[in-house]
């Protein structure tokens, strides 16, 4: 039981999923300026797709944290955008910076599909 006033206790679930949230941007951040530092307009999608789960991933950590009511939408809508930039990230399957970041999406995208169908 708690006090009035504070929040329960983050479950280790919840915490794995607030971790692999933080990872996730940190690589994904990264990887915006590993791209960048290639150039090039052709991979606008990718860059589009990274912007979206970094943004995603961030806000998802911060609703897990402070307990928002919203969390577990939040975290339905943060896998889709981990799994829309594991996809566009293995669209250059040889660069291991698009592998780490596909590999930290795929991670992130499996902990908030289960922290969707969990009660927060």
């Amino acid at each position: 039981m708690t006090q009035p006033g504070t929040m329960p206790a983050m479950t280790k679930e919840m915490q794995d999923c607030v971790d692999a949230c933080m990872t996730c941007h940190s690589v994904c951040e990264e990887t915006m300026s590993s791209l960048m530092q290639m150039g090039g307009q052709g991979q606008m999608q990718v860059m589009r797709a990274l912007m979206d789960c970094a943004e995603t991933t961030r806000m998802c950590a911060d609703m897990m944290m402070r307990r928002s009511p919203m969390s577990a939408e939040m975290c339905a809508m943060c896998a889709k955008a981990c799994e829309m930039c594991a996809e566009a990230c293995m669209s250059m399957p040889d660069d291991p910076q698009m592998t780490r970041c596909a590999e930290a999406c795929r991670r992130c995208a499996t902990t908030c599909r289960a922290m969707a169908g969990a009660t927060m």
